[in-house]
Order: C-alpha cells, then sequence, then structure tokens
C-alpha cells in the first residue's frame, strides 16, 4: 500500500500527495509507466505501453518516502524539512542551506548493513575554493569534486584522492531541431569530435575526469567496433569541415548552453572555456549561453525549439551513469524526442529505433548484447552528441575515512564506511 501511494505521488495528479516537480523527475527518468496496480501485498503489477524488457532497470529511479511522515507534516515542503524514507539513515537535523543531520538507523530491515557511522553531518559548499579551505582547516573530513589544482598539494599533505571509473557522462548535445543548425551535417559532427583535445581537457583537470568516445566506454562489452575511431586529430576534423563547406574564412558558429555548476557538471565554466580555445583552432567559433544549473534543466525538459532553449545549439549537462540500454533508449530513441522525453537532441536513426524496438521485445540476452553493440556504433557514428569526458567522481578525505568504495553510479553506500 505505501509503495501504490507512492506511485500515486508521482504519476496521479489528482492525489492528495501528488508531487508535481517529484513526478516530473520520476516521469522524465521513467516515462513507461502507463499504470500499475496491487496484486497483494507483497506484489505489484505495472503496465507498460509497449514490450519493455529493460523496464526493470528503470524501477530504481523511483524514490519511496514515508506515507505516515507525509500525514504529519501536511505537504512535500514541511515534509522536506523532517523526511522519512526506507534507507538506513534518518534526517534528524535540518538546517536549510546550511547542514543536515543524518543519524544511523537501528531498525533499518537489512541488519548486516546498519551503518558503523552514528552520523553523518552534509554541508552544501558549492564553491570548490570553499569546500577545500574547510577540508584543509579539519571544519570537515571529506568533500566533493576537488578542485584539480589542488589535487597534487592534498595527496602530498596527507589527503585521500578517490577516483572511480564509470561512464557518467559529459558531452554537448546538439540540437537537431533548429532550423540553422550547423549540426545538422554529420560531417560537421564528427568533425567536432575529431577536434576535441579530450586529453588536454583532461590534463587540466588533473586526471579527475577521463576521455569520451561514445556514450559507452571502449572497455564496455556494448561498445561495439563503431567505424569512427575518435581522437584528436585536428587534420581530419578540418578536412571533413572542407568537405562540409567551411575554412578559416568561414567557421562553424555555434551557442552551447553552459551551466556556472550543477549536479555532476564538475567544472563547467574553465572546462568549457578550454573547449572553446581548442575548438577555434580547428574552425569553430563556439560562444556560450551561462545558466543557473535549474535553467538548464527546465530547458532540457522543454523541446530544443522552446524559448526555455534560449537560442542555444547544444547544450553541455552531465547525464546518469549508465551500463545498460535502458537509459541509451531514454536519450537517443526518436519517440523520446523532447519535450516528450529526455532525446533533447531530437535525433532520429531508423536503423537505431529498429534496433531498440528489437531489444524491447527481446528475452535473448545474446541477442541483446549483439543489438545493443550496433544501436552504440550508430551513436558513435551518426554522433548526435560531441563525446567530451566521463566523469571520475573525485571525492577528498582525512585518511581517518574507512572503509568507503565507489560505485559505478550516483548513488552511494556509506553503510560501510567508519571513522578511525
Amino acid at each position: 500500500d505505501a509503495a501504490i501511494w507512492n506511485l500515486d505521488r508521482y504519476f496521479k495528479k489528482d492525489a492528495k500527495q501528488f508531487d508535481p516537480p517529484g513526478g516530473a523527475v520520476a516521469q522524465a527518468r521513467n516515462p513507461f509507466v502507463a499504470g500499475y496496480r496491487k496484486i497483494d501485498d507483497n506484489t505489484i503489477e505495472f503496465t507498460n505501453p509497449r514490450p519493455l524488457s529493460y523496464f526493470p532497470n528503470m524501477l530504481p529511479y523511483m524514490l519511496y518516502s514515508s506515507p505516515a511522515q507525509f500525514e504529519k507534516t501536511g505537504s512535500w515542503a514541511e515534509f522536506a524539512k523532517s523526511p522519512s524514507g526506507t534507507g538506513p539513515f534518518k534526517i534528524t537535523e535540518f538546517k536549510p542551506r546550511v547542514s543536515v543531520t543524518l543519524s544511523r538507523n537501528d531498525d533499518y530491515w537489512e541488519k548486516d548493513r546498519i551503518p558503523k557511522l552514528d552520523k553523518m553531518v552534509l554541508f552544501p559548499m558549492p564553491e570548490a575554493t570553499t569546500r577545500l579551505a574547510a577540508l584543509r582547516s579539519g571544519q570537515v573530513d571529506w568533500i566533493e569534486v576537488p578542485p584539480p589544482d589542488a589535487v597534487p598539494s592534498l595527496k602530498a599533505a596527507g589527503f585521500e584522492i578517490v577516483t572511480g571509473s564509470y561512464p557518467h557522462m559529459w558531452p554537448w548535445v546538439f540540437n537537431l531541431a533548429k532550423d540553422d543548425s550547423p549540426w545538422k551535417d554529420v560531417r560537421v559532427r564528427r568533425a567536432l569530435n575529431y577536434c576535441l583535445n579530450r586529453e588536454g581537457l583532461v590534463t587540466l583537470l588533473n586526471g579527475l575526469a577521463e576521455p569520451s568516445v561514445g556514450a559507452f566506454k571502449p572497455a564496455d562489452p556494448s561498445f561495439g567496433s563503431p567505424k569512427e575511431q575518435y581522437k584528436y586529430d585536428p587534420t581530419k576534423g578540418k578536412a571533413l569541415l572542407k568537405e562540409a563547406g567551411y575554412g578559416s574564412d568561414k567557421p562553424v558558429k555555434a551557442k552551447v548552453m553552459i551551466s556556472t555548476s550543477g549536479s555532476g557538471q564538475m567544472l563547467p565554466l574553465p572546462m568549457n572555456e578550454y573547449l572553446q580555445q581548442n575548438l577555434k583552432e580547428c574552425g569553430f567559433d563556439i560562444s556560450f549561453e551561462v545558466v543557473e544549473w535549474g535553467t538548464m534543466l527546465v530547458a532540457l525538459r522543454n523541446a530544443p525549439t522552446a524559448q526555455q532553449a534560449l537560442g542555444s545549439d547544444a547544450m553541455n549537462i552531465s547525464l546518469p551513469p549508465s551500463t545498460d540500454i535502458s537509459q541509451i533508449a531514454l536519450y537517443f530513441l526518436s519517440s523520446n524526442a523532447a519535450p516528450k522525453g529526455r532525446n533533447w537532441a531530437n535525433w532520429k536513426n531508423e536503423e537505431f529505433d529498429m534496433l531498440i524496438d528489437r531489444i524491447e521485445k527481446s528475452s535473448d540476452k545474446a541477442q541483446i548484447l549483439k543489438d545493443t553493440q550496433r544501436a552504440h556504433e550508430i551513436i558513435v557514428d551518426e554522433a548526435p552528441w560531441a563525446f567530451i569526458v566521463h566523469d571520475r567522481n573525485p571525492r577528498a578525505m582525512t585518511k581517518k575515512v574507512k572503509g568507503f568504495v565507489s560505485a559505478q553510479s550516483w548513488f552511494q553506500d556509506f553503510t560501510s564506511v567508519d571513522m578511525e
């Protein structure tokens, strides 16, 4: 019953607990819930608009809250001040824009995963220099996303730098719906991918990212064998631009929407400034539309030709890590074109759509892998995105922190973490 109550929160507009912001996020991440009903106390039946073999992989993106706590607080705004969910920690103190305290939940249902820590205190610090100062001074034991230029000195001072290799994508998503988009010509899209100096950007970041040459990583079995093998090759990039009618007297002009900061955005301003100079040498005249993170999310949920895009030709937005086809379908399937889904580029490829259709209807794992490989080859070769880097999700912490293992996910497990 509590699970149905939470599904109503996301999908039933006339429910008392309907949460428009939460529903927008849940429906964007999982747009394939056509219906649901309780079978018994341990079973819920979901209805999908079509067969979807990968639907189970998408269910974890819907998070569950306590109906009893909502009834007690009366609204989601008040619930946010004293939330209650199903996790191994409980929020015991919340100071807006100051801190939140998570205390161990001794009643957690999975007894071998009850946290070792008594509590964790989280402080919002959007400025990298502020986080760095807090770590160095001993105010905190752990920070997310340390400034890349501080990594050598942090290591020298005895701090731990923890990173993980996972396909957290940091691309430019091309706007293919705009009438005057330069990206409508695949040669221009490929040219930009060959002109990107990914290794130089990784050096700028002191190794806190790794080059991306596709939605999956090359070591992933699903990567396939695309014809286009992107690397820093400005000669090839310039040749493609010349074929497309561009040159030193006619650069490719494009405006990219970037954010000042944001979830998973790493260091968007210096990173994009580096790319701007890098691509100028190849024949691209890139300008920026700089917005707040929330403004970018609104643009992502609208059509690329809508006013929310502010006339941008591309969007630099970090996207959740994925090693399965479900997220690839969300980002690239033509029927998921924004504003209906997350294919903001409005890219369409008939063979890709056919492969996804076959994957969705299949239960043959070997055939699904083969079709996934081919689908990814098409993505790489057709280049609806500029594949730039994968974030390595860096964290800096004192040596007193023990037991943390970086997962290939935005979701991290703190139950094993302890303090020496």
